[in-house]
């Protein structure tokens, strides 16, 4: 195991049965967890900021969605997932190289929150990782399908699979990683995991602080072109 992986700090949103908001009890991202993140992620940057090596951050990823509430939506939780997205970002931008490690679900506002700006994306290649905008029972709804025509279209149309493989080839993935089994790990997926967030974690720090490479990998090129098209006219447009 590498130093980098050694020195790194792990985050995680976990349940919590004694949170005052009762929609954040399960493991969901809410208002205080976002603060949480945030605080953390800068208490980072200043505890590094005279140093000549700033730490690695990775984001453990397993959690149900952003908390869905009267109240967290009153108190405006779409404010508190941006206060720690800029957080992240800031780190990135500042030199700390920000991994994000899928060990579950990451769903909606709450990936968005905890996970979506690093610079490196890791998933398990398990069947119980699901990553996607929302979950797919609320996704047949807004579509007025069944679950099982989203099915049938996701065959065709990669952006609709919950499988973990089809969301990687969308380019967002920097590494499916192989476990004999993701709830209980053995041995052998636990050097997996740290010697591939080594590799992450190296390939953070030498690449660009950017998310450029969400847009240009191999993989992007290919499932993303008209994306990529739609994006390059919104930014000849602007400059004009």
């Amino acid at each position: 195991m590498r130093a980098d992986t050694a020195e790194a700090v792990y985050l995680a949103v976990v349940p919590d049965l004694a949170n005052p908001f009762n929609r954040a009890r399960g493991g969901e991202v809410g208002l205080t967890e976002c603060v949480a993140l945030a605080r953390t992620v800068r208490d980072i940057m200043s505890e590094d900021a005279g140093a000549g090596h700033r730490r690695a951050i990775v984001a453990v990823v397993d959690l149900p969605s952003q908390a869905y509430g009267r109240i967290e939506e009153m108190a405006g939780l779409h404010q508190a997932i941006a206060v720690a997205v800029d957080a992240y970002a800031a780190a990135r931008r500042e030199g700390h190289p920000v991994v994000a490690l899928v060990v579950g679900t990451a769903l909606s506002g709450g990936f968005l929150a905890h996970g979506l700006q690093a610079q490196q994306i890791l998933a398990l290649d398990d069947p119980g990782v699901e990553i996607h905008a929302m979950h797919q029972a609320a996704a047949a709804r807004v579509t007025l399908r069944t679950v099982d025509q989203l099915d049938e279209l996701a065959e065709t149309v990669v952006p609709l699979s919950y499988r973990v493989r089809d969301w990687a080839r969308l380019g967002f993935c920097d590494g499916l990683l192989p476990v004999d089994d993701g709830d209980s790990p053995t041995p052998g997926d636990v050097m997996t995991v740290r010697w591939t967030l080594a590799q992450a974690i190296e390939d953070a720090r030498t690449g660009p602080r950017d998310l450029s490479n969400r847009l240009d990998s191999q993989a992007a090129t290919t499932t993303r072109a008209a994306s990529r098209r739609v994006r390059d006219t919104m930014a000849g447009q602007w400059r004009a």
